[in-house]
């Protein structure tokens, strides 16, 4: 399976994420992302202790990575082009 047929099916299955509620998704998930991302880092920093994550060094890492999708994630919906509104 080409790269181009990959993008067709997933335009066909999750629309067109250039509109409005696509924009939205992506910085709402990528907000959650790093809200998590920080409280997985910082239990594995030991800052937030009272859980089995606390002070291990691995959900650090995994808090990083995921704070770091998050925030890709938000710069990419910030990036959309705004659909739907008429242009001045």
């Amino acid at each position: 399976m080409a790269v181009s047929d990959v993008r067709e099916v997933v335009k066909r299955r999750l629309g067109n994420m250039n509109s409005s509620v696509g924009r939205i998704a992506l910085i709402a998930i990528g907000l959650i992302a790093v809200v998590i991302g920080g409280v997985f880092a910082g239990q594995g920093m030991n800052l937030i202790p009272g859980s089995f994550m606390t002070g291990n060094r691995m959900w650090l890492s995994i808090g990083l990575i995921v704070a770091v999708v998050g925030i890709i994630l938000v710069v990419l919906g910030l990036r959309r082009p705004k659909t739907g509104r008429p242009s001045k």
